[in-house]
């Protein structure tokens, strides 16, 4: 019996020493070791730190990282300008094939207010892109089976929403005004910027709209030494009618500051 009971009392201690070491190798384990995070360190150091993204602004040609700047470009004074290829860094643009050169030493002169939507009557879709660059499918709709073989464009249109698209440079031609006539001077493409404006000669242009134009118009002052607004319908008379008697000539006037003696046809709304 005694030797049955030593028994079980040095099993026992055999059983505790050998779960202390056990215990006592894993704290050991979980130690860490100086060398091997020396040597960690040591490696994440030497790994060369990742290049930054760069992107050059379209108006000035300076490289900057592309998480600095406004979009594209490195300042917003930059995006709000006519860059020197001709395009506003505020439009979405949506290059169209149909223009050509202007005259050389020709100035710019003239901005023309058209209004435009497709199909007639219809508004948020984008027919009109497609149009300006002869993509219409003529299947879709019965007009555009009257129009999708026609080549033209124009250099700006302002959705309902007062978003701007930008299709032709502004120092290119556009095909916008045809046939047309500016106090004896022809071919007003020539000389002219066009704007379009989502809208028909039933309905009121929305203010987002007027307000997109202002901003617009204040960059192409800035660019180009614009002397008069007109119309479509005052160079292609009987010919064309907008933008219609829905355009505010004046409030046009007062929104973006222009004097009104640069509006040779008046201010008056007109069809």
């Amino acid at each position: 019996m005694k030797w049955l009971l030593f028994l079980l009392i040095m099993t026992g201690l055999v059983i505790w020493w050998r779960y202390a070491q056990i215990e006592q190798n894993g704290r050991s384990s979980a130690k860490p070791n100086p060398k091997t995070s020396s040597k960690a360190q040591a490696k994440q150091q030497a790994q060369p730190a990742k290049p930054q993204t760069m992107q050059q602004c379209p108006h000035c040609g300076v490289r900057f990282p592309s998480h600095e700047g406004v979009g594209a470009y490195c300042s917003l004074e930059h995006q709000q300008t006519i860059d020197p290829k001709g395009w506003w860094g505020v439009a979405q643009w949506v290059k169209s094939p149909n223009y050509d050169e202007r005259p050389s030493g020709m100035p710019i002169e003239l901005v023309l207010i058209h209004h435009i939507s497709l199909p007639p009557g219809e508004f948020g879709q984008n027919y009109i892109a497609d149009f300006f660059q002869n993509k219409l499918d003529p299947q879709v709709h019965p007009y555009f089976q009257q129009i999708a073989d026609q080549q033209v464009s124009s250099h700006f249109l302002i959705r309902r929403d007062g978003q701007v698209q930008q299709f032709v440079s502004t120092l290119h031609r556009a095909w916008h005004a045809g046939a047309s006539d500016f106090f004896g001077r022809s071919r007003c493409n020539d000389f002219s910027i066009g704007i379009e404006l989502e809208g028909t000669e039933d309905l009121p242009f929305q203010p987002a709209q007027y307000a997109s134009l202002k901003e617009l118009v204040l960059a192409l002052k800035k660019k180009f030494p614009i002397a008069a607004y007109a119309g479509h319908s005052d160079v292609a008379p009987g010919r064309k009618k907008d933008p219609g008697v829905h355009f505010d000539w004046n409030h046009f006037s007062k929104l973006a500051d222009i004097p009104e003696r640069q509006f040779p046809y008046g201010l008056e709304r007109r069809s």
